[in-house]
C-alpha cells in the first residue's frame, strides 16, 4: 500500500503540501495540488481518514438525524448543510428517527458511536428534557426546527406561530371568515405553534374558532385529502382552508376537485412551507415560506464554527416567515 512519503517523494514536494491537499486545509497553488493528485493517483494511494482521526481527535464528519429520508423539504434541508460541509471537506452521516422516541434515541447514539464530531437534530419524538441533557453530557450538537430555551444558543428555527399567524391573515385580509384549518399531528411542536398562531389571528379578528373546521392530520398528502373530505361532507359552509404545511394541501385540492368545486372561485386554499412544487400547482399555492436551505446551512455554519474553528458568523437562529401570495386566493 502506497504511503504519503511515496506520494510526496514522486510529486516533488514536501509531507505537509501533500497533507495539506489531503485534508483541503490551505491554499495550495492549482499546479502543485494537481501534481499531488496526479501521485496519489499513480500510487493508487487513499488517505487512511480513520488513522488521521485517531491522531487528530477529530473524525471530520457531522451526523445528522432526521425524520423521514422522502420528500422535497429534507431534500432541501439537507442540501443546505451538505454543500457548506462539502466545502470545508467534511463528511455527513444520515440517520432517520421515523418521528419515534426509541428510534431517534438509537439513531443519535448510532452516529456517537461512529464518533461523528457533532451532530444536527431534526427531532420530533424525543423531549426537551433529553436533549437539555445531552448538552449538559457535553454532545456538540445543534437542534433544527424546534426551540427549547434552556439551549437556545444550539436551536435554529423558523418562528411557527408567526407563521401560522400570517397563513390565516391572508384569508382574513381578503374577506374569508369560515375558515377551516387541517393541522398536523399536534404532538408535535411545529404543527402545535403553527395552529397556535391559526388561532390567534382568529381572535384578534373576532372570529370564533370553530372545533368543527378543524381536522388533525398527519402532515402527509393523504391526511390532507381526508380532512378536507370530511371537512365538505360536514355541511359546514367553508369559503377558505388553511394546511399545516404543502404536502396537506396538495392533498385538500385533491378532494376539492373530486367535489367539483373550483380553487379559489369556490375555496381559497393556503398551504405552509413553499416547497418547489408548490408554484408549479394549477393554480399556484398560496404558502408561508419556510427557508430550508438557510436553516441547513446556518446550522452547518454553527457546527463549523464552534467544531472546526471556521470563520462564520451567525446572525440570527430564530427566521422569519414570509406568505407567498400567489392564485390561491379569492378575495370575498
Amino acid at each position: 500500500m502506497a504511503t504519503i512519503k511515496q506520494v510526496s517523494e514522486l510529486a516533488g514536494v514536501s509531507l505537509a503540501t501533500v497533507s495539506r491537499v489531503i485534508n483541503n486545509t490551505d491554499q495550495v497553488k492549482p499546479g502543485t495540488k494537481a501534481k499531488v493528485e496526479d501521485a496519489m493517483k499513480t500510487l493508487g494511494y487513499r488517505p487512511n481518514f480513520i488513522a488521521q482521526s485517531l491522531a487528530s481527535n477529530k473524525s471530520n464528519t457531522v451526523g445528522y438525524v432526521v425524520p423521514e429520508l422522502h420528500g422535497s423539504f429534507f431534500g432541501d434541508l439537507l442540501s443546505g448543510t451538505e454543500r457548506l460541509l462539502k466545502q470545508a471537506n467534511k463528511h455527513l452521516f444520515i440517520a432517520a428517527g421515523h418521528s419515534n422516541e426509541v428510534d431517534e434515541v438509537k439513531a443519535i447514539e448510532s452516529l456517537l458511536s461512529r464518533r461523528c464530531d457533532a451532530l444536527i437534530l431534526h427531532l420530533e419524538a424525543v423531549s426537551n428534557d433529553y436533549l437539555v441533557q445531552l448538552a449538559k453530557d457535553n454532545v456538540d450538537f445543534v437542534v433544527v426546527n424546534r426551540f427549547i430555551a434552556e439551549i437556545s444558543e444550539r436551536c435554529v428555527t423558523l418562528d411557527n406561530v408567526k407563521g401560522g399567524y400570517i397563513a390565516t391573515q391572508a384569508l382574513i385580509d381578503n374577506g374569508h371568515k369560515s375558515i377551516a384549518y387541517i393541522t398536523g399531528s399536534l404532538w408535535k411542536a411545529d404543527a402545535e405553534d403553527r395552529f397556535t398562531g391559526h388561532k390567534a389571528a382568529l381572535q384578534e379578528a373576532g372570529i370564533a374558532l370553530r372545533p368543527e373546521l378543524v381536522f388533525e392530520g398527519d402532515f402527509q398528502a393523504d391526511s390532507g385529502y381526508k380532512g378536507m373530505s370530511q371537512l365538505l361532507n360536514s355541511g359546514e359552509t367553508i369559503t377558505a382552508v388553511c394546511c399545516g404545511n404543502d404536502e396537506m394541501a396538495y392533498g385538500a385540492a385533491e378532494a376539492i376537485r373530486e367535489k367539483g368545486l373550483r380553487i379559489p372561485d369556490d375555496i381559497s386554499l393556503v398551504g405552509f412551507d413553499d416547497i418547489e412544487f408548490s408554484r408549479f400547482l394549477q393554480p399556484k399555492l398560496s404558502t408561508v415560506k419556510y427557508p430550508m436551505r438557510d436553516i441547513g446551512e446556518t446550522a452547518a455554519k454553527m457546527i463549523l464554527q464552534k467544531i472546526y474553528n471556521k470563520d462564520f458568523s451567525v446572525k440570527h437562529h430564530i427566521f422569519d416567515p414570509v406568505m407567498i401570495s400567489r392564485n390561491s386566493i379569492k378575495t370575498l
